[in-house]
């Protein structure tokens, strides 16, 4: 029997042979309510509610949750995979009869897998999960990230059959996002930093030069990977990069490291040995905390960048050497130069073009740019399946004042990647002194300028992508539910 009205030819459903009595219940139930199994996608939520409501014949529903672009799969109350959607079967790279009967942990192969899977957590607490992010293996062993939400599967007397997992790729979101950081990018440094900016407009120009720079800075904020940019851009980039750390040498030896040495030129120099300044030839050399370079070498340092020759201890002649020297310290030269501690002729030579880097506290808009890079890192040198933070632990580092800079803030990520039993770092994860910082109380005027300060950083997040709310959550290193709350928090929606 077919329907007249307007331009629909679609026939009367109810006449036909899919409106059937039995209840979908052991394919797909909802809870003891009544409501559908929770999935991610809207609509299909909806058509899984529709079917219920219909009473759609169970014959029908692997046709139409093969047409969904999300895999879905279920598993019975042991764990073994009971179907395995098309979807499924596209991102994992396995064949629904590679998969039947096996154990859901066989086929993706996650850490989380044997220590806090989603979809047992589901099945034993009666509860749904959604949005767990999980790194998986494909059939293929490549790593991939999904985003994964489970529910157990129940009749409608509350019976307990299994569960189920609908999970999607996140491949493109994450291609996305690099794509996104590539933008904040120069070479290895990621910010997004108007200050940091202004440098990375710099560093070509600085590249393309050979003369001496000066990078100034705190601790942990990056120095050498300037100078690594620096000779990566430059036309020495295919000669060695050589460092050389000034505050990690006794004087007794600096000289010797840098300079080398001659046979005989003291007790133990058995043969002759190059110094950094010789294995650089053709490069960069890297000379770091150079204000505790002791006076008696920054003459020979300044001899050097003046007349690019020098002496090994116990030579007799000078050699020369081409090697381009990028000096960086975390001292007020100026200061050291006034106090007599060094050579004011030296800084001056030093310091042809200073580059001074600001310390980490003073561009928070990098801290989730950076703990997404370092996450990523991580994940793929230690194989472990976290794949985000917690917003309770990104607000935690938020309000820490990091007298490491960004050092400090890749070993606070590593340390987390240690401690983290789950897919998610959360604070429990992370030191005990950046926890204590985040629980003391901020003064009413201080909270209302750091919400002052999220609420402008979200809103230009969102005039730069054009009102895109997913490319705004990726660039700021949120999740797109928590930008959805926090455009209600502010207003903005």
């Amino acid at each position: 029997m077919m329907q007249g009205d307007g331009d629909s030819n679609w026939p009367d459903c109810t006449q036909c042979a899919c409106y059937l009595d039995p209840v979908v219940a052991e394919v797909a139930p909802g809870s003891g309510s009544g409501d559908p199994v929770l999935l991610p996608e809207k609509e299909m939520a909806g058509t899984l509610s529709a079917m219920k409501s219909k009473r759609l014949d169970s014959r029908f529903l692997p046709l139409v949750l093969d047409v969904v672009d999300d895999g879905i799969f279920t598993v019975d109350r042991a764990g073994n995979i009971t179907s395995f959607n098309r979807a499924a079967q596209r991102i994992t790279g396995y064949a629904e009869e590679e998969v039947l009967g096996r154990p859901c942990a066989e086929i993706f192969r996650t850490e989380l897998c044997r220590s806090n899977c989603p979809l047992k957590q589901s099945i034993h607490s009666r509860n749904p999960i959604q949005n767990h992010e999980v790194a998986i293996q494909t059939k293929d062993s490549r790593n991939i990230t999904i985003s994964v939400s489970t529910a157990p599967l129940e009749t409608e007397t509350r019976e307990l059959l299994g569960g189920v997992e609908v999970f999607n790729d996140l491949s493109p979101i994450q291609g996305l996002r690099r794509r996104l950081e590539d933008s904040y990018r120069f070479d290895n440094i990621i910010s997004k930093n108007p200050e940091m900016h202004r440098i990375f407009s710099i560093l070509p120009l600085a590249a393309e030069s050979d003369s001496t720079i000066l990078v100034s800075g705190p601790t942990g904020s990056g120095k050498e990977l300037i100078a690594k940019a620096i000779h990566n851009h430059g036309q020495r980039s295919q000669k060695p990069f050589v460092a050389v750390n000034c505050a990690a040498l006794p004087e007794t030896l600096l000289e010797s490291e840098l300079f080398g040495y001659h046979k005989g030129a003291f007790t133990d120099a058995k043969e002759d040995r190059s110094g950094r300044i010789a294995q650089a030839e053709g490069g960069t050399l890297f000379i770091d905390e150079v204000g505790d370079l002791p006076r008696p070498l920054q003459v020979k340092l300044l001899r050097f960048l003046q007349e690019r020759v020098y002496e090994p201890l116990g030579a007799t002649e000078s050699i020369h050497a081409d090697t381009r020297i990028i000096a960086a310290t975390n001292r007020d030269l100026e200061q050291l130069v006034q106090q007599g501690a060094f050579r004011d002729d030296l800084y001056y030579r030093l310091n042809v073009l200073e580059i001074g880097l600001p310390p980490l506290h003073r561009r928070s808009e990098d801290i989730p740019l950076l703990v997404r890079h370092f996450i990523d890192h991580f994940r793929l040198t230690t194989g472990k399946s976290i794949t985000g933070i917690t917003d309770d632990a990104l607000a935690a580092l938020l309000d820490y004042r990091f007298p490491g800079n960004v050092r400090e803030l890749e070993n606070i990520i590593e340390r987390a990647f240690i401690l983290c039993r789950g897919s998610q770092v959360a604070v429990a994860d992370l030191p005990r002194n950046v926890r204590a910082a985040a629980q003391d109380l901020r003064p009413p005027e201080e909270t209302t300028r750091l919400e002052q300060v999220e609420a402008e950083s979200i809103e230009q997040a969102l005039i730069e992508h054009q009102g895109n709310r997913t490319k705004t959550a990726v660039a700021l290193g949120i999740h797109r539910t928590t930008l959805i709350r926090k455009l209600k928090q502010y207003g903005l929606s």
